[in-house]
């Protein structure tokens, strides 16, 4: 076995750890939250918190270094395929990563988004 291969056992092992822990820590804290199944290509995301008027929000966890543009990107695509897969209306969709910090709780982790998902302005 190669340093390469236990390596990535260990980051998968590690996202997988940090997915848990979020979607059971949210859940404490009364969102209603539920993990996404990989869906091959067309991945939908990693968790998904139904916010009960009809609106979801479509989690992308990373426990990686930051790669903000690429990480938006993929849950943006990943919003898509939610919405798409069920027959929603995007709009009724959201989508955000958040990506754990080193050294600090669940709750010091980072989210990201755009500007105009994050005020709803719609694409320019």
């Amino acid at each position: 076995m190669t340093d390469v291969a236990a390596r990535n056992r260990r980051n998968k092992r590690r996202g997988a750890d940090w997915e848990a822990e979020l979607r059971n820590e949210l859940r404490s804290a009364g969102l209603d939250v539920e993990r996404l199944r990989l869906t091959g290509r067309d991945d939908e995301g990693d968790l998904v918190v139904r916010l009960g008027d009809g609106r979801f929000l479509v989690i992308e966890a990373k426990a990686a270094r930051m790669e903000p543009g690429a990480f938006v990107g993929e849950a943006e695509t990943e919003r898509e395929n939610f919405a798409r897969h069920r027959g929603l209306d995007p709009a009724a969709v959201d989508s955000v990563v958040i990506v754990r910090r080193r050294g600090a709780n669940w709750r010091r982790a980072y989210v990201l988004t755009t500007v105009e998902r994050y005020f709803e302005l719609g694409a320019a």
